[in-house]
């Protein structure tokens, strides 16, 4: 029987820089390593960011729900990162879209202004 799986492949040159960037500024946890990755647990959720150095397509991006887009913007950009797109307004609240320092695309987005009604 299959059960579902959260979990984005993220690509990165070095599994100990990169698992330490993602501790400490996107709050994600470690839950396992091996030779070519560092699964990385997301708070409240069994959801997973693997970090891997294999040779997998780099077109993947992570979609991180925040609090408030801009606060994670300035943070993101204290930790390396380079703004893509700066905040912007999106149905439920704010968007924006930064670069990690390993080239990988994340997306932060907040619901300041609420669920979509059904």
């Amino acid at each position: 029987m299959l059960r579902k799986i959260d979990c984005v492949l993220v690509r990165v040159p070095d599994l100990t820089a990169a698992a330490d960037f993602y501790t400490g500024v996107f709050g994600l946890r470690p839950l396992w390593r091996d030779a070519s990755s560092v699964g990385m647990g997301m708070p409240d959720t069994d959801a997973e960011v693997v970090l891997h150095t294999m040779d997998l397509p780099a077109d993947r991006s992570v979609h991180y729900l925040v609090d408030n887009v801009p606060d994670a913007v300035r943070t993101c950009q204290s930790a390396g990162c380079v703004v893509r797109e700066p905040p912007f307004e999106i149905a439920i609240g704010l968007c924006a879209v930064v670069q990690d320092p390993f080239g990988n695309v994340v997306c932060l987005l907040d619901m300041s202004k609420g669920p979509r009604a059904s």
